[in-house]
């Protein structure tokens, strides 16, 4: 029978405390795997006899960007999806503080069931353009090589699984990026088996990951538009 009386490796205790998950999730609060890029995407303006400059600006900045605002992640995915991929978590999931909330959105579920500890994060980040997006994408699959796209989700998807082991102990993690428009999602899930030491397998995570990350397209997708 299996009991959860042993201790956490130290780098599971770590993901399990309040203080070092809002350390953690520092791309909320200023940069991460979506942060924005500073440059904005720059279009000549076509003046006419009747229009000066000033009054087209404005329809060509709303015309390059879909999203104003992120929206909200601990809604995001299903509940039935939250008991499946991490088994015993509340369904409501915590939301963690940004210092822009309208732009930077991040929700955490994570759960220790017996000796099996799942974890999953929701992100969303909204940038000043789609080119400006794509930007970010960009980087940062080319940072996270070793993974592939995902088709059928967004404008773009790109799915990454890696193994880590620490004082024997397997973690395994998956992190999807999504673009869709100017806004960016990223999700992250990954697992442990503290009696075994091994890690869930490497189609388990990813096919999890990806089926959050659908979910969190879905708020978009369906109206999420400024």
């Amino acid at each position: 029978m299996r009991s959860s009386s042993l201790p956490l490796p130290l780098a599971l205790t770590a993901r399990l405390s309040p203080v070092v998950v809002l350390a953690a999730a520092g791309w909320a609060m200023s940069s991460g795997p979506f942060a924005a890029t500073p440059a904005a995407e720059h279009k000549e303006e076509r003046k006419t006899a009747n229009q000066p400059a000033s009054a087209s600006a404005p329809a060509t900045a709303a015309a390059s960007k879909a999203y104003s605002a992120a929206p909200s992640p601990c809604a995001s995915v299903a509940k039935k999806t939250i008991t499946s991929l991490v088994p015993g978590a509340k369904t409501a999931g915590k939301e963690i503080p940004s210092t822009d909330a309208k732009l930077r959105r991040t929700c955490s579920w994570n759960a220790l069931k017996g000796y099996d500890y799942r974890w999953l994060d929701v992100s969303y980040e909204i940038v000043e353009s789609d080119a400006a997006a794509q930007k970010s994408y960009q980087e940062t699959v080319s940072e996270k090589s070793g993974g592939g796209e995902v088709p059928g989700v967004g404008d773009s998807g790109y799915s990454v699984v890696n193994l880590a082991t620490e004082d024997k102990q397997q973690t395994r993690e998956g992190v999807v990026l999504v673009r869709v428009s100017n806004a960016l999602v990223t999700v992250t899930y990954n697992g442990s088996d503290f009696e075994t030491k091994k890690a869930p397998s490497a189609d388990e995570i990813n096919k999890g990951a990806i089926k959050a990350a659908k979910e969190a397209v879905a708020p978009l997708q369906d109206g999420g538009k400024s």
